[in-house]
């Protein structure tokens, strides 16, 4: 009697190749998204921080020059306007120079400031009063509501001391004005000379987060 013997019966592949086996990849390029996406969430934070900062300093700085202007207005109202015959000479206790002071070639506001216009400044105090420009500033007892520390100086515009109208003062003014009814000559205009000075008015304002700010105001008296 002869044994029956079976052959084993394969299944082929479907393209003919055994299946390939899985190798991560679809676990590589998940990471890589992922770290994509960090990215750009870091780089948006990075953005709205930055335009936040930006932001901040805008309103510093125009809290400062607010300040600033009320600086000026205080020099005009109290020095200026209410000196009379006192312009004519030094006037430290208000910050007033009878004489123009301007920083040497190639220095800075900021540096001359520091050097020179520190030492002859005023600061405005919350009661109103003036004071020395201290350094560094004292914000208990200088600051505005806005937390600004704000000093003033003033310069007369001449060389010299004295009235203006002298020539040892030699001042910068205004041109002289025409006068039509004038009689240098038949017919002729006459040159009115004017007595009204210019003075210029640097403030320096320091406030929160470091800001320091400059502001110049010339006006004519």
């Amino acid at each position: 009697m002869y044994a029956l013997r079976h052959k084993p019966v394969t299944t082929p592949s479907l393209a003919g190749h055994p299946p390939a086996d899985q190798r991560g990849v679809v676990l590589l390029v998940a990471l890589i998204i992922l770290v994509a996406l960090t990215l750009a969430g870091v780089a948006l934070i990075r953005s709205v921080d930055t335009a936040n900062i930006i932001a901040g300093n805008l309103s510093f700085r125009e809290s400062a020059v607010h300040s600033g202007e009320r600086g000026a207005e205080t020099a005009l109202a109290s020095t200026i306007q209410d000196g009379g015959t006192a312009l004519y000479g030094h006037v430290a206790a208000e910050g007033y120079r009878a004489t123009r002071e301007d920083p040497a070639e190639g220095v800075s506001w900021d540096e001359f400031w520091r050097s020179t216009l520190q030492a002859q400044a005023v600061v405005i105090s919350r009661d109103g009063t003036l004071n020395l420009c201290p350094d560094p500033p004292n914000p208990v007892r200088d600051a505005d509501d806005a937390g600004n520390n704000v000093c003033y100086v003033i310069h007369r515009l001449c060389e010299g001391v004295g009235a203006p109208h002298m020539s040892t003062a030699n001042c910068a003014k205004p041109p002289a004005g025409a006068n039509a009814g004038g009689s240098f000559s038949a017919g002729g205009p006459a040159q009115i000379a004017s007595n009204q000075v210019y003075y210029r008015i640097t403030t320096q304002i320091r406030g929160p987060r470091n800001t320091v700010a400059y502001l110049q105001t010339t006006v004519l008296r």
